[in-house]
């Protein structure tokens, strides 16, 4: 915009982001007016495209291609939300439609600013133009189309229509932008953004109390203003009004607190509709508006003339803090933001519905949120959920006060929920807050199009992971079989991936190559911990079945479960080491220093446990020891009558010595594979061997430095030995014979894993860890596993790796297992060390890709979990986790 010489100007309104037509005949001065008022990028002009497809802008010739550039800036401009002013004679109504339609699509406000100068006078500036000659009937007929059109322009669509006659009214003309209604993105908060209220007055003095805000009481007692701390703002998400007991006292306050600048409030249905009740329209007086009608008539005339004017003049939707915080009623995709148009309005207001309708005979609204991927945090309201949770940078505040449950608020930028729980139930919902079906404490239950079919999970640390049809299939096939309970089930770990191949002779995997490769990472010190053979374990573990059932639904105070999600124990079993474990984290003071009221712990099971589901449902105990006995068994049978037959064939004079020598190698080597099944078959006595805590209420501990984990780890298995050196005490000493359920005695069945830190880059520190490693191995442990301190970490693009080649950059796998030479008998078959040079081709890429994939899955599925969103989104990674793994890889690797 420029300053107008003018000493009276005449200002004019022109809405920020419009489209404003400039209507009149050539030489009415629209071209000049343009100039003088808006920045020529704002100016979109026929003659500039005409020129920009001909060379020439008086080229009529050229006008059907000039208009379709004209179009297209127009509608790039409007979808940035830009000031766009079209400089054309659109004085034909078809012109203008065209235009009307492109505002439309993006919603966005118009404007016409009407230049009618006597037509003399145009004919007259024409004639002094020497770049343009046009036939004396055109201004004529102009002119007569502008006449015809002045009196219907209002009706054709236009917000505003500004009718300047005469050459001195254009003279005077000042247009001045006028923010959008919506837009305070100059108020950066803080704020406390409040949910539906509904009428719930008392419960929402007691918010405000506990949000910290003071409470200003008119002469009869009522509350009538709420002074906020510190400069925090409140922020109402519509619905004040309706259903509950006192609509009134909750306008009351509510219009003080907006009138003192100590609130903003946006509109809700159930505001709008109260506004045409009291505007006397003949409305349906349901869902509490016959309630809220009841209790306004009780108040003075004055009284509802004011709410009449307060809830009529409240905004469908406001931006915040810059445009990072959108805050309207029944939410709002990105594409709406600061817009204004009617259907901006109505989905604010109502949201999107899908045109069906529920076993309730409620409107099937679309799931907008679950595809929200903008930028500003949306929060809102509308639809009562029985817990606020963050869905997609979006959060629905309605936690059905009115219905019994809560009044909620976010502060913001805290991200902080605070709530408090309804007095009673003031009004019976038509939809029950809560579903029975899994999942239904989110608001919806689980949907098995949320697992199903092909598809892309986007995660914080890998990006966008795809999700193949058949591996989903897989996925959905294991969860809905042989799974847990999928209300407990928020977490799968990872596969880890063996190290690159040994370089050493005589060596498959060895911790040299372990330390290089996270050396090539910029990783200074790593852990090396035992790795256990047995089944991974996963551990959920409420403190008590109402903490269980608060967050996770009556589906039982926990549950352990296997990297497939299949249940390890028995009923029995599984009951009691989760009170082993509760009580450890009882009295190690786990549960008091996360603040939470349940734990996700990552462990490994030192034996295998009766009844532990094997591949195909079997018991994995015996099918581990029945395969490996039957091929020890197999070859101690077959090889001396091979090795009797063959040596009678030399003594025959046939030459087998080639055949006869191989056979005799096998004879140590078979020997060398019982005694490492013997040495790893594990016992009858499980432990459980935790090794990290995963989760807590409103934490993904899985990121935590690897040293405070283990702290963790030490306090909860002395906690539990701790309580069995009681017991023992108590009791005498331990009877070994008595079962605890878990197939041995009743000692402590938590388990501390043995583990060293190593300095990568020092050579006493590594050789003496692999000296601890062979140690170990050679005892018949099964291996090691290295991790870096802290994970996730990143490696940049281009650094170079253990063998020198560059690298692709990405996540530094969380951890990599080196076994020993003799467990790797038992995977690779007694004789492996003569096919040494044949496995060290071994192709890792595949199983090292998955690993990392199924870890970010992993992460995400924490992420989702801590930060209280809905269990079908946990489950999205959950059951991802599961379809990537179905993947071909080889199995031994």
């Amino acid at each position: 915009m420029t300053d107008e010489a003018d000493p009276i100007p005449t200002p004019i309104p022109v809405p920020e982001g419009s489209l404003v037509l400039l209507v009149g005949t050539s030489g009415a001065g629209k071209s000049s007016f343009a100039r003088r008022h808006f920045r020529p990028t704002e100016v979109v002009s026929s003659d500039t495209c005409r020129a920009l497809v001909a060379d020439d802008e008086n080229d009529q010739s050229a006008s059907a291609d000039a208009f379709e550039l004209l179009h297209f800036l127009v509608g790039k401009r409007l979808a940035a939300g830009r000031l766009t002013v079209v400089d054309a004679t659109n004085v034909q109504a078809h012109a203008r439609k065209r235009l009307l339609a492109i505002a439309k699509e993006h919603d966005a406000p118009t404007t016409a600013i009407v230049l009618d100068v006597p037509p003399g006078v145009c004919a007259e500036r024409n004639r002094t133009r020497p770049d343009r000659e046009l036939p004396p009937q055109v201004i004529p007929r102009q002119h007569r189309e502008l006449r015809a059109a002045l009196a219907g322009l209002p009706k054709e669509g236009f917000r505003r229509v500004h009718v300047l006659r005469g050459v001195d009214e254009v003279a005077r003309a000042e247009p001045v932008l006028e923010p959008r209604r919506a837009d305070l993105r100059a108020l950066t908060g803080p704020f406390d953004l409040v949910g539906d209220v509904h009428g719930c007055r008392a419960e929402l003095e007691e918010l405000l109390g506990r949000l910290g805000y003071r409470l200003v009481r008119d002469a009869a007692g009522r509350p009538v203003d709420a002074v906020p701390p510190a400069g925090r703002t409140a922020v109402f998400v519509g619905d004040l009004v309706d259903r509950g007991p006192d609509t009134p006292g909750v306008l009351r306050l509510v219009m003080g607190m907006v009138a003192a600048g100590h609130a903003l409030c946006v509109s809700g249905n159930h505001e709008q509709k109260l506004a045409r009740a009291l505007d006397g329209e003949r409305v349906t007086l349901s869902y509490g508006l016959r309630e809220s009608m009841e209790q306004l008539e009780a108040e003075p005339a004055e009284f509802r003339a004011e709410a009449r004017a307060f809830i009529g003049g409240l905004a469908d939707h406001y931006l915040l803090d810059g445009g990072a915080l959108v805050v309207c009623h029944a939410g709002l995709p990105e594409r709406y933001h600061g817009r204004s148009s009617g259907r901006v309005r109505a989905h604010a207001l109502y949201g999107e519905s899908t045109g069906e309708t529920d076993e309730y005979g409620l409107p099937v609204r679309h799931p907008w949120a679950e595809e929200y991927r903008g930028r500003a945090l949306v929060v809102y309201g509308h639809t009562p959920l029985p817990a606020a949770s963050f869905l997609h940078n979006t959060v629905c505040l309605d936690t059905g006060c009115v219905f019994g449950g809560r009044l909620t608020a976010l502060r913001y930028p805290e991200r902080e929920l605070v709530e408090v729980a309804a007095e009673r139930q003031w009004y019976a919902p038509v939809r029950p807050l809560l579903s029975d079906a899994p999942g239904g404490r989110e608001g919806r239950p689980l949907d098995l199009a949320d697992v199903a079919g092909q598809r892309v999970v986007e995660t914080a640390w890998q990006g966008s992971v795809a999700v193949r049809a058949e591996g989903a299939a897989a996925a959905v096939e294991a969860m809905g079989r042989t799974a847990v309970d999928l209300r407990l089930l928020v977490h799968l770990p990872a596969s880890v991936p063996p190290v690159a191949d040994a370089r050493r002779p005589g060596f498959l995997e060895h911790p040299d190559e372990a330390f290089a490769e996270y050396r090539a990472d910029g990783v200074r010190e790593v852990l090396c911990a035992e790795w256990l053979p047995g089944p991974r374990a996963v551990v959920l573990v409420a403190r008590d079945d109402a903490a269980s059932a608060r967050r996770f639904g009556p589906a039982g105070p926990g549950a352990v479960w296997s990297r497939s999600g299949r249940a390890l124990f028995g009923a029995a079993a599984e009951a009691s080491l989760l009170g082993r474990v509760r009580a450890a984290a009882e009295r190690s003071g786990l549960f008091e220093e996360l603040g939470t009221d349940w734990l996700l712990l990552d462990a490994a099971l030192t034996g295998w446990p009766p009844g532990t589901p094997g591949r195909a449902g079997t018991d994995a105990g015996s099918a581990w020891r029945g395969r490996n006995a039957a091929v020890g068994a197999a070859a101690g049978a077959a090889l001396p009558s091979a090795l009797a037959a063959l040596e009678r064939a030399a003594a025959r004079g046939t030459d087998v010595a080639g055949l006869l020598d191989r056979q005799r190698r096998r004879v140590p080597q078979v020997g060398a594979f019982s005694a490492a099944y013997e040495r790893t078959a594990g016992s009858a006595r499980p432990r459980l061997a935790p090794f990290q805590l995963l989760a807590a209420e409103g934490a993904n501990l899985a990121t935590r430095p690897q040293r405070e984990q283990l702290a963790w780890v030490d306090r909860l298995v002395a906690a539990d030995h701790a309580a069995s050196d009681q017991g023992a005490s108590d009791h005498g000493a331990p009877d070994h014979g008595a079962s605890d359920g878990l197939g041995g005695d009743a000692g402590a069945p938590l388990h501390g894993i043995a583990r060293r830190w190593v300095d990568t880059a020092d050579e006493a520190s590594t050789a003496a860890a692999v000296a601890w490693w062979e140690e170990l191995t050679g005892a018949g442990g099964a291996g090691v596993l290295v991790r870096p301190p802290v994970s996730p970490l990143r490696v940049a693009a281009g650094k170079a790796g253990p063998a020198g080649e560059a690298r692709r950059g990405g996540l530094v796998q969380p951890a990599l297992k080196v076994r020993g030479r003799e467990y790797l008998r038992l995977v690779y078959g007694p004789d492996y060390p003569d096919r040494l040079a044949r496995l060290r081709g071994r192709e890792h890429g595949l199983k090292r890709s998955l690993a990392l994939r199924e870890y970010a899955l992993g992460l995400e599925g924490l992420d989702r979990l801590a930060g209280g969103e809905p269990l079908w989104r946990v489950h999205q990674a959950v059951s991802a986790v599961l379809a990537v793994a179905a993947e071909r890889v080889d199995p031994r690797l």
